[in-house]
């Protein structure tokens, strides 16, 4: 039994892996059935009898499967492997350079948070202003990627994404300590 599925070149992306194109808003259930397409053909269980370049074959086209999928289904990680794919690197370790009324809406919300700790209503409703912003963030950032082409804007807006994300996993756990 021989790898259905050659290897993938340097020059194969994600999105081309997977046989989607290259935008931020995909096909989630077409993702899902492609990974499932490519998995029934490269799991290592079924080349268990192959040849030992076989079954190395199938191990790495199977991690390599993976990391895609998990790539693409994550939005955020979606955008950055996007902004990565035309030459824009987000930076996130070095550019933490945020506009001001972004800053402000971040100390808003961390003082709600603070003053309101207490005060499950209050909190769900902070957690719902939070994931509107979430939503138009992801918003901006299909519109900077898929309408625009327009990858520097993009990777500011997931730079700030990722700041909504920390901040909601922290106003979920206040929430949770209420509850």
């Amino acid at each position: 039994m021989s790898v259905v599925v050659a290897n993938p070149s340097a020059s194969e992306d994600y999105f081309h892996f997977f046989g989607l194109h290259q935008q931020f808003k995909i096909d989630l259930p077409a993702l899902d059935q492609a990974y499932l397409a490519i998995q029934k053909e490269v799991h290592p269980d079924r080349h268990a009898r192959g040849s030992d370049a076989e079954q190395r074959l199938a191990m790495q086209m199977t991690t390599y499967a993976n990391t895609a999928l998990q790539t693409l289904k994550n939005p955020v990680q979606r955008g950055l492997y996007l902004c990565q794919l035309h030459g824009v690197d987000a930076q996130l370790e070095t550019n933490t350079a945020m506009p001001t009324a972004f800053l402000m809406k971040q100390m808003d919300w961390r003082e709600s948070l603070d003053e309101r700790a207490e005060d499950l209503g209050e909190l769900e409703v902070l957690m719902a202003e939070v994931q509107a912003s979430k939503e138009e963030t992801l918003a901006e950032i299909a519109q900077a990627i898929d309408g625009a082409n327009n990858y520097v804007r993009a990777a500011e807006l997931l730079r700030g994404l990722l700041f909504i994300e920390k901040f909601a996993i922290e106003l979920d756990d206040a929430i949770d300590a209420l509850i």
